[in-house]
């Protein structure tokens, strides 16, 4: 099975090229809506993760902290190269997404647990929408009210650098 998450329309466009063109599995990917990275969208739209995933990275810049920020548009089958990759090359990974508990994030944890990845100095850190109604409101508020505001991500990275005093601020 291949499961896909477009980050945008161009990214939509290819993958529903590719679908087309699968023909010796179940293929599915989800509809992108809201501000795509690489297509111009109202700027008041803030609904992908991967926006507040680099506005977060961008303020870490700024204090000279260097992240990658890695788009995984497939979640199945999972890039074991890419998760493996960035599992050794750094100290911290964390997943974020617009998915629920035993999504994208515990495949990637489930993977580096099989692989013995887990066993190492690895902080990893999922990033999900809350088991819980968010009230009705508009976007901004609706990704404040999950946890998955640039800030919030900005937090959870302070807080497993150890400075848990700047992170409290950004809460």
């Amino acid at each position: 099975m291949v499961v896909m998450a477009p980050s945008d329309e161009a990214e939509f466009m290819h993958m529903v090229a590719i679908v087309a063109t699968i023909d010796d599995r179940l293929s599915c990917f989800k509809f992108p809506r809201g501000n795509g990275i690489g297509v111009v969208y109202p700027p008041d739209n803030k609904r992908t993760p991967l926006k507040q995933c680099v506005e977060a990275a961008n303020i870490l810049r700024s204090q000279n902290i260097f992240v990658i920020v890695a788009d995984a548009r497939c979640c199945k089958p999972l890039d074991a190269n890419l998760i493996r990759r960035l599992a050794k090359e750094h100290e911290i990974l964390i997943t974020v997404e617009e998915g629920s508990i035993g999504g994208f994030g515990s495949t990637v944890f489930h993977f580096l647990c099989l692989n013995g990845i887990m066993d190492g100095p690895l902080k990893l850190r999922t990033m999900v929408l809350p088991d819980r109604y968010i009230d009705h409101g508009s976007l901004e508020h609706k990704i404040e009210a999950a946890g998955l505001s640039s800030n919030h991500i900005l937090a959870t990275m302070l807080s497993l650098l150890g400075r848990q005093k700047e992170a409290l601020t950004l809460k």
